[in-house]
């Protein structure tokens, strides 16, 4: 939380915001990486948060974990290598980089001792009281230990190679994020010679937890034990002949971001596949180690790997509590857990043809409130359909075994026109979108990788159909990805239509993302990098007119990330002009609310609850004739210019009543949300009367 104290930036910001290309006073931005460690203490807070199941709290603190990961390998990875090469810049913060990681090394060093103590004094508890139980070194039953001795013999020591070091082994390479043991040995090797230290790399093979069986003496229905903790137990069984006189875990955190030189490349698929490979060896970025490790054993892996003590965490438990998810699903006690819940058909597309329900009027899904299932038939449908002459669709992220996947290959396997956009650099998901291009090619399937040097990010479906009047479109444009597990876990938007001027600018968008053609004026969509700005900005500016021409100005925006300069600029002055303005932004946010002068309209949330708020939502009230779009695209620079995305007007007078219910409740809820401070810091809502907006939304109240 900044410790920049409100009232001051009040008094020197009061005048109005310029519109000009002068940068705006740095205290008027909050800096995203600390905005993005803010989000990961909400996440954690839901750890602790009594009214959840206690299964769930514990999933809470691996999300933590795992966010806070991907944090390391992707951000402060990017500015340990900008002063690394000497670049010290400065963002619209005004935080250099080197001052940035100094922040961000104190609030990181915070986080992670509050996630331990959230795991050993809140979460550990609460499962010893429900009887799951960590059985400690200490406490094992002799029964107990005789059978993780076993364990340790039959399932871990054949697939241990524990590595002595000296001259002829030198320290070995540790794969990013996997788990290790520093041992220091006292006693003569099997040559005669002094021993010194070892490293014990456990293979990602292994569980981290362990459950002992039922019917050992001593042990409950729900007791584990952490894979650490038996291979300390026995690590002397790894070198016969010495003593282990100490065994520490530790963890790497490497860069993970791949470099690539899409201009240079001449096959994208071939060049991402080679630094794939790659991927687990670069850079040091942090090192997690036992918080009993002695001084000089984490100072010699830290001066090994080349960090500094700013970079080094020592931890009071697993050093990746990530592994920690695996627990809710040994663990069978549905009354710890979120209850089930089916997702909804609605009613339209109940009937079998799905394109006479579209034909009849647009169809808007809510996940993970109602079912993904249609999106898939859609497909299986059009698949087929001896009507349907072709079918195009972009692909960012669709897990493994995807069913959208599969209805593609069918529809190519049946002689359609099938054409992919599939993106390869889909971070993390590199590997799976390389192997689905390749099915897909290997069908008949058309796929391009989309543009050099832009993200195509865009959801986007297209069927040509013929019909009675001729070749007809529909579409499906969303906020989320064709993910059917993710439809489960992310609130996002699908779009059913036939409107034929949107699915004229659908195929405009395909046209270019295939000849790299220029693409006409689009009739209904914004599309970045060329439109969504600019319209965005035209509708901010429509509000502020709006207003001095005696009507009320209204924007209500939801998204994932607010971080944009010159759209922060834009709200500002919206504010200074009285516009109200309403922004539900789930993680980062470098927009400072509620300045005297500057900001004072403006109202910033953030919710957290059972299912990642995902979808992004645009509503102007424009004087009574509302506008709402659905967008893939947050308020980013990389969404705006450096991607592929697009912007989707809701024409149906129903569905925009609906979506703009939607956005009513999340200003309503008490139970969930956070809200900023001027300072940077979010304050948790009152929650007396309770009203979580996602639990109104699976109970069906605003349908």
């Amino acid at each position: 939380m900044s410790n920049m104290d409100a009232p001051s930036i009040a008094a020197r910001q009061a005048e109005p915001v310029s519109d000009s290309a002068e940068p705006l006073n740095p205290e008027l931005f909050i800096n995203r990486e600390l905005s993005l460690l803010e989000f990961n203490q909400r996440v954690l807070e839901q750890a602790k948060d009594e009214r959840l199941p206690l299964l769930e709290r514990l999933k809470f603190l691996c999300i933590s974990s795992s966010n806070l990961d991907e944090f390391f390998e992707i951000r402060v990875a990017g500015l340990q290598k900008v002063v690394e090469l000497g670049q010290n810049q400065r963002g619209a913060d005004g935080l250099s980089s080197i001052d940035l990681l100094r922040d961000i090394s104190q609030r990181a060093h915070a986080l992670v001792d509050e996630q331990y103590r959230v795991f050993n004094e809140v979460l550990v508890p609460a499962l010893d009281e429900e009887h799951i139980r960590f059985l400690r070194r200490s406490s094992w039953t002799p029964q107990q230990d005789a059978w993780l001795r076993q364990f340790f013999h039959d399932e871990l020591l054949p697939v241990l190679s524990p590595l002595g070091l000296d001259p002829a082994h030198p320290f070995p390479r540790i794969l990013n994020k996997s788990l290790n043991f520093i041992v220091s040995l006292h006693g003569k090797d099997a040559f005669g010679r002094n021993s010194g230290f070892a490293i014990v790399q456990a293979p990602r093979a292994l569980p981290r937890i362990i459950q002992v069986p039922n019917e050992i003496k001593g042990t409950g229905p729900h007791d584990f034990v952490f894979l650490s903790s038996v291979i300390h137990a026995y690590v002397d069984d790894l070198f016969p002949g010495m003593e282990a006189t100490g065994c520490y875990q530790f963890r790497i955190t490497r860069n993970s971001d791949l470099l690539v030189d899409v201009e240079e490349a001449e096959d994208l698929l071939e060049v991402l596949e080679g630094e794939l490979s790659q991927r687990q060896w670069g850079d040091s970025v942090r090192l997690e180690v036992a918080h009993n490790c002695p001084d000089h054993l984490w100072q010699y892996l830290m001066q090994t790997v080349q960090l500094d003590p700013a970079d080094v965490y020592q931890v009071n438990g697993p050093v990746n509590l990530n592994r920690l998810m695996a627990l809710p699903d040994l663990v069978d006690r549905p009354d710890l857990k979120f209850q089930p819940f089916v997702p909804r058909v609605p009613r339209q597309l109940q009937r079998e043809d799905i394109f006479s329900a579209v034909r009849d009027a647009d169809v808007l899904l809510h996940h993970p409130f109602d079912s993904f299932v249609p999106v898939v038939e859609f497909l299986r449908q059009a698949a087929r359909d001896p009507n349907v002459l072709a079918i195009k669709q972009t692909l960012y992220r669709t897990g493994t075994k995807s069913p959208i996947v599969d209805a593609l290959m069918e529809a190519a396997k049946a002689g359609k026109e099938v054409t992919v956009v599939v993106e390869l650099r889909a971070r993390f998901d590199e590997a799976d979108n390389i192997d689905l291009a390749e099915k897909l090619q290997d069908v008949g399937a058309h796929v391009v990788y989309g543009i050099v040097g832009y993200k195509t990010h865009a959801k986007m479906i297209l069927v040509v159909r013929r019909e009675e009047e001729g070749l007809r479109h529909y579409a499906h444009l969303g906020t989320g990805n064709y993910h059917p597990r993710t439809a489960r876990l992310y609130t996002d938007y699908g779009l059913f239509t036939y409107n034929q001027k949107i699915c004229k600018d659908v195929h405009n968008v395909f046209l270019q993302l295939t000849s790299l053609g220029k693409v006409n004026k689009m009739e209904r969509l914004l599309q970045s990098p060329f439109t969504l700005f600019k319209g965005m900005v035209e509708r901010i500016d429509r509000e502020i007119e709006h207003v001095a021409a005696g009507h009320p100005g209204r924007i209500i925006a939801k998204m994932n990330s607010l971080v944009e300069p010159e759209l922060i600029r834009k709200l500002y002055r919206a504010s200074q002009a009285g516009v109200e303005i309403d922004l539900i932004v789930r993680g980062m946010c470098s927009l400072r609310p509620g300045i005297a002068g500057v900001s004072d309209r403006i109202r910033v949330r953030s919710v957290v609850g059972r299912f990642l708020e995902h979808h992004r939502v645009f509503h102007f009230e424009n004087a009574g004739k509302p506008e709402v779009w659905i967008s893939s695209a947050d308020w980013m620079e990389r969404n705006l210019y450096r991607r592929v995305e697009i912007a989707t007007p809701i024409l149906d007078d129903k569905l925009r009543q609906r979506l703009i219910t939607h956005l009513q409740a999340y200003l309503a809820d008490t139970a969930q949300s956070w809200h900023l401070q001027p300072d940077g810091g979010y304050h948790r809502a009152d929650h007396v009367q309770d009203v979580a907006v996602q639990q109104r939304l699976l109970d069906g109240d605003l349908v």
